[in-house]
């Protein structure tokens, strides 16, 4: 899919700073929703998206594997999901690299040899992070860098696993914590009952047997709902916390799930 317009990740080829002959394309190929029926049957592959995600190694432009992950990982070795199923990086090697390869005789198998790992590795995790991004939020462009997303969840990372907060510093939660009063303690244990039943494991299989992540971010809401619940947080920006029109549209566009709609954010008055 070199050159498609929706892929969100295919940076200029590496190549590894001390071995001549190895350079790696890292791909992230378009979430489905960003191509027709006919792209998505056509460019599945033979075997599907899901099992054809991986690393593609090539000798003088003969492939010799097609999809896999070459036993590399972090901690453990990397198996195919769901959710890195976005994921190709071509390797291409010299001839002279088949014994440490540990190419068979038919050409057909191929295992990267140790100084080469942890360069593969590290360009892996970079591109299977990127394709997990693009799986989870179905293809829509992320805000990177000084215009960081404000994200309504939070993951906390513990010693035993990772568990998921509301973010009472998101716009919308913040006005309606700031006017609690003395509903407060009320909100904050509905919040808290939200948290604690987030339904993580109905998720994952509705995920693992549809093959993509449930409907999020407003995506199956009229575009007139979304403006209600636009329109609202705009006013609060600039009635109550004292930003310009022009500022508070810039705020929406960094505020999920606000900021995959940048249309209706331009249509809010500028006066009230």
């Amino acid at each position: 899919m070199s050159g498609h317009p929706a892929k969100p990740y295919n940076p200029p080829p590496f190549r590894h700073p001390n071995i001549a002959g190895v350079t790696a394309e890292c791909h992230v190929l378009p979430h489905k929703d960003r191509l027709t029926t006919n792209e998505f049957d056509a460019l599945a592959g033979p075997e599907g998206w899901t099992a054809q995600q991986g690393f593609y190694v090539y000798r003088n432009e003969r492939l010799l594997v097609a999809g896999s992950w070459l036993g590399l990982g972090s901690g453990r070795s990397w198996t195919k999901d769901e959710a890195h199923r976005l994921a190709r990086i071509r390797i291409d090697i010299p001839n002279s690299a088949d014994a440490d390869w540990k190419i068979d005789i038919r050409k057909s198998t191929a295992r990267p040899p140790v100084y080469l790992r942890a360069w593969l590795t590290t360009l892996a995790e970079e591109t299977r992070s990127r394709a997990r991004r693009a799986f989870a939020h179905r293809g829509k462009p992320m805000l990177l860098g000084k215009n960081q997303l404000i994200e309504a969840w939070k993951a906390e990372r513990l010693a035993n696993g990772v568990r998921y907060r509301v973010d009472p510093d998101h716009p919308a939660i913040r006005a309606v914590l700031d006017d609690a009063g003395a509903l407060l303690p009320q909100i904050k244990a509905m919040l808290r009952v939200i948290e604690e039943t987030v339904p993580v494991q109905r998720i994952w299989i509705d995920t693992a047997e549809n093959k993509d992540t449930p409907a999020t971010g407003f995506e199956l809401t009229p575009p007139e709902e979304v403006l209600g619940h636009l329109n609202t947080l705009y006013r609060i920006y600039v009635q109550r916390k004292g930003y310009s029109p022009s500022a508070a549209k810039a705020q929406l566009r960094i505020t999920e799930p606000f900021h995959s709609f940048p249309t209706l954010i331009d249509s809010l008055p500028d006066t009230f």
